[in-house]
């Protein structure tokens, strides 16, 4: 069984505006049933372009189920302009988070979302091309890659498998997903901004402490844990999980996965963070 938290779990549980809707505004479907994973997103949108109702059908795993339950919370109230720049890590964020192999299902309803904002918007589906079909086995196209890689900072074939499933079958694939990847890095780095100064150890403590508060502790909490800063040695950075977290099996991915991935994110890119010492 997977390694949900509490909040994925109510979502699974407990969906939110399951079901189909009447005489919707736009529809938008991703996914394949073939693949395992599909996902079928409806929206009501009044007169002021304001999302009023969503309410999203699934065939899939409990992470496609808590998906699609939180993306259509997110939305109601949004107009579709403020929908349309929702991505799969808000949905992530939103549920505190997805074990690594199931973020293809947070990746699914960003995909029913553009599908669905394209339909209201009087947009054909976007074409896919066979030629660009990079994975044959889920049939994932060399845009989607592409598209997860650089919204995700995707790094790896099995980054990309978990957020696409391309090269999760035959393995074909593989240096086709490398190559893509490898021009995306290229690419950001070519048109990246030179890089800051590296911070002082003093100004890392402000920007991790604020990071932590703002953006990392309040995601563990709602799963009943905790985190404080115990220590800096610029760029390692000593943490101390509480609650829940201080116990937890995979105590060890959600410093890597989570708490190191968000600093890196949110304050410097050479941030490594270790558990502090008993």
């Amino acid at each position: 069984m997977w390694d949900y938290n509490e909040t994925v779990w109510d979502h699974i549980r407990n969906p939110r505006n399951a079901g189909p809707m009447d005489d919707p505004s736009a529809v938008g479907e991703a996914g394949s049933l073939a693949c395992g994973d599909a996902l079928r997103l409806m929206l009501r949108v009044d007169d002021s372009d304001t999302v009023t109702e969503a309410k999203y059908q699934t065939f899939g795993c409990g992470s496609a189920v808590a998906s699609g339950s939180a993306l259509t919370e997110m939305l109601v109230g949004k107009s579709v302009a403020e929908a349309a720049k929702l991505t799969n890590q808000d949905i992530v964020d939103y549920l505190g988070g997805l074990p690594e192999e199931k973020m293809h299902c947070s990746v699914m309803g960003a995909e029913a979302l553009e599908a669905a904002l394209r339909n209201y918007r009087g947009e054909p589906p976007a074409p896919i091309d066979e030629a660009k079909i990079v994975c044959k086995c889920f049939g994932v196209t060399e845009d989607q890659i592409r598209e997860a890689v650089r919204t995700n900072a995707l790094l790896t074939v099995e980054d990309v498998t978990h957020y696409t499933k391309a090269g999760g079958g035959c393995g074909q694939c593989h240096d086709r997903i490398l190559e893509i990847i490898e021009h995306e890095r290229k690419t950001e780095r070519v048109g990246a901004p030179p890089k800051p100064k590296r911070l002082s150890n003093l100004q890392l403590m402000k920007a991790v402490e604020e990071a932590i508060e703002k953006h990392i502790a309040p995601a563990l909490r709602q799963d009943g844990g905790d985190i404080d800063l115990v220590d800096i040695d610029s760029p390692n950075v000593f943490v101390a999980l509480r609650g829940r977290c201080a116990s937890c099996v995979a105590s060890g991915a959600t410093i890597k996965q989570f708490v190191q991935a968000r600093l890196r994110e949110l304050v410097d890119e050479s941030i490594v963070v270790e558990e502090a010492a008993a």
